[in-house]
């Protein structure tokens, strides 16, 4: 991501926002993406559809956005497959141990005030900017 774009910036994070919104009054839910993914197993019946619907909607809205016909960009790739399952592997443990993810803390947990998703928040932003430092500056990976 190298382009500034406010226009689309601020239309996609209102609907994640509206999305959050809605599933909490709703379903009395947290939108945090790994929590929803997690719950998912074992199955309960209780809350298995909605957590399924949602990833989905989720994954369907990603497609629908890509092949709308108006919408026009090139999708990366040739990304190093090691980094790529190494940057999944220790999101997921990050998750876990942190109790949330970026959408659940960044999103929600601010929203809610709750002081430990501002930290997680922090954290999440120190990280990033370091690893974007090291890939790009150091390693001259991407």
């Amino acid at each position: 991501m190298t382009t500034f774009t406010p226009i689309s910036s601020l239309i996609g994070g209102s609907l994640i926002g509206l999305s959050a919104i809605l599933l909490f009054l709703l379903n009395g839910r947290i939108a945090g993406i790994s929590g929803i993914f997690h719950g998912l197993f074992p199955i309960h019946k209780n809350d298995f559809f909605w957590r399924l619907l949602f990833l989905i909607g989720l994954i369907a809205g990603s497609l629908i956005y890509y092949i709308f016909p108006q919408i026009h960009f090139t999708p990366r790739s040739h990304f190093p497959i090691s980094l790529l399952l190494l940057a999944g592997f220790l999101v997921g443990i990050g998750t876990r141990l942190g109790g949330g993810c970026t959408s659940g803390h960044g999103v929600c947990g601010i929203a809610r005030l709750s002081f430990r998703s501002f930290v997680a928040t922090v954290i999440f932003f120190v990280f990033g900017v370091i690893t974007v430092y090291f890939v790009r500056h150091i390693w001259n990976i991407i």
